[in-house]
């Protein structure tokens, strides 16, 4: 297994979460933007060009966006483009022509270029400042949130893959929490990627102590080849036979797309939601000149399995389903699965009854006025009332609580998951009774009053 070696200074890894994170917003930087001169314009793509020439991972696309942008730029075309940000948006979409490379970008933003030189410069670029480390912790290096959800699913909300060296207690800690789960569902939909030892530290949970190969990364400029496997050593329990889902959208990108593509193959998870993004060529930021930076993809994955990658294509699911359905999908795959396995009849109960639950979220039944007021009434030491569009139910000398439609003639609660009530009518179609409904298969009968 050979060596890793870095492949991002944190500076530059900071500068891409930044620019993943806010790729489908308003970016909001500090610097205002300039107006250029034909001067600055020149020399911005002169060294665009070179820049590409000396690293971009495939030489002759490298050579083709070159002579493109440095065409032109012969031809008059960038002259009415005077906004530096402009200018920087309209090379973006000009190199991504050519290549359609979703990594290649172009910026304004003296600051960073300015820090990148710094850093390119000094003998300790890698070294990592105390402001660097407090960015890191103060976005919990990228975890969201985490959850025990009902039926012992685990659920984790991941945002962005942050180095291991830097991430590691709090992956143990996530892992943890989660380790006695039946199944875990991993959230990618609003992950813009980060860095691969991410990737290899949280694989290497849900696998055994045998070293399993991830991922291969060629890097042309130094003609390098980093390959990935999952470690030996962790800290904590691993889980290799827990159920693992991933959730994508077409937001899911770059090293969170390598994390899914590596397991998808692995044939360790399943993946539900959208087709993702489509960037599997890694690099780094560099300055243009004092005024721009550009990301340089100087790098190309290789999965071991596929020999391939999801470049330009994403990674498939293989539940195809929009992305706002996706949690609530994998979670009734989940159950279903669970109680298919397990052998334990109060067990299997329970996470049938989940099951319907969620099956309900994702094809709600919608009741109106009329149907709704139908259901109210006392019914013995239980009382059903409508109050402002909305039905609730209190038991005598408990607290009132709201009512959720269920199914046509189902209730459930969001305070008390183990409880549902259910209305029956008799043949005439008035309702005569309700029943309280328990997880445990326990029915209580209440006739109507009035």
């Amino acid at each position: 297994m050979k060596t890793i070696k870095n492949i991002f200074t944190i500076k530059s890894l900071l500068i891409i979460l930044f620019y993943q994170l806010t790729a489908n917003s308003q970016v909001i930087v500090k610097t205002q933007p300039v107006s250029l001169n034909s001067t600055s314009k020149t020399e911005a793509i002169e060294n665009i060009v070179k820049l590409l020439n000396d690293n971009y991972v495939f030489p002759d696309k490298a050579a083709e966006m070159g002579k493109f942008i440095l065409t032109k730029l012969n031809n008059n075309e960038y002259e009415n483009i005077n906004d530096s940000r402009a200018f920087g948006d309209q090379l973006s979409k000009d190199l991504q022509s050519i290549s359609h490379d979703k990594h290649l970008w172009v910026r304004y933003n003296p600051e960073d270029a300015s820090e990148i030189k710094k850093n390119s410069a000094g003998s300790k670029h890698e070294e990592v400042s105390a402001e660097e480390i407090e960015m890191m912790k103060h976005e919990n290096y990228g975890f969201k949130k985490v959850e025990r959800m009902n039926g012992n699913i685990g659920f984790i909300d991941f945002r962005g893959f942050s180095p291991s060296k830097y991430s590691k207690e709090t992956i143990e800690s996530v892992m943890g929490f989660l380790s006695n789960c039946d199944a875990i569902i991993i959230d990618l939909r609003q992950n813009g990627g980060g860095d691969p030892t991410g990737v290899q530290l949280i694989s290497s949970y849900f696998f055994d102590s045998n070293p399993v190969h991830l991922n291969d990364l060629y890097f042309r400029p130094e003609n390098r080849t980093d390959e990935f496997w999952t470690l030996k050593e962790i800290e904590g329990k691993r889980m290799p036979d827990v159920d693992l889902y991933i959730l994508t959208s077409n937001y899911t990108f770059s090293a969170a797309e390598e994390f899914t593509y590596n397991l998808k193959n692995l044939k360790r998870a399943t993946i539900v939601g959208e087709t993702t993004g489509g960037g599997a060529h890694p690099g780094d930021v560099l300055a243009v000149n004092a005024d721009f930076v550009m990301f340089v993809p100087n790098g190309n994955a290789i999965n071991p399995i596929t020999k391939s990658n999801w470049e330009g294509t994403g990674v498939i699911p293989d539940i195809a389903v929009s992305h706002d359905k996706a949690l609530q999908t994998a979670k009734l795959a989940a159950l279903e699965k669970l109680a298919q396995k397990t052998s334990d009849e109060k067990i299997k109960s329970k996470l049938q009854w989940e099951a319907q639950s969620v099956k309900a979220e994702l094809n709600p039944w919608q009741a109106d006025e009329t149907t709704l007021k139908s259901f109210a009434g006392n019914y013995g030491e239980r009382h059903v009332t409508f109050e402002n569009g909305e039905l609730y139910y209190q038991r005598t000398g408990r607290q009132k609580i709201k009512m959720i439609p269920f199914t046509e003639d189902q209730f459930k609660f969001k305070e008390v998951d183990y409880f549902r009530l259910k209305f029956e009518r008799d043949v005439t179609g008035n309702i005569v009774e309700i029943q309280g409904l328990f997880d445990n298969g326990q029915v209580d009968i209440s006739k109507k009053v009035n």
